[in-house]
């Protein structure tokens, strides 16, 4: 695996660990948080497989247009298409007032994490 490879694969890990903890509190659970931190984790891991892959994107956090760029390599990856675009919106609807995630919002970010996470690491050669 390519050195900047490895650096995004760790950058995912710790959103998605932060994302992970948000929902494991007992007390406190803060949603909007949980959201926010899903979109960097899927970017990242979107990434680092177009790193590995040797396919240049450009500068975005879009993540429906990193997935874009992925399907080349990785066809079967469309399923994930409504999951991506959701999670984009994350990135910057609950940073301001007007809007708020609920619970369920938040833990089926997680769950979409976790299946993008597996794919990824899966198509990387990680351990799942």
């Amino acid at each position: 695996m390519k050195p900047d490879t490895r650096e995004w694969v760790k950058k995912a890990e710790d959103d998605f660990k932060v994302a992970s903890q948000l929902l494991r509190r007992r007390k406190d659970i803060i949603p909007e948080a949980a959201c926010f931190h899903s979109q960097p984790c899927v970017e990242k891991y979107l990434k680092a497989r177009l790193v590995e892959a040797g396919i240049a994107f450009p500068r975005t956090h879009d993540l429906l247009k990193l997935l874009n760029l992925c399907l080349p390599v990785e066809p079967l990856w469309s399923s994930f298409t409504n999951v991506v675009d959701t999670l984009s919106d994350y990135a910057v609807d609950f940073r301001y007032p007007g809007q708020t995630a609920t619970l369920a919002e938040a833990r089926q970010s997680l769950e979409d994490i976790k299946a993008v996470r597996r794919v990824v690491r899966f198509a990387l050669g990680l351990p799942v």
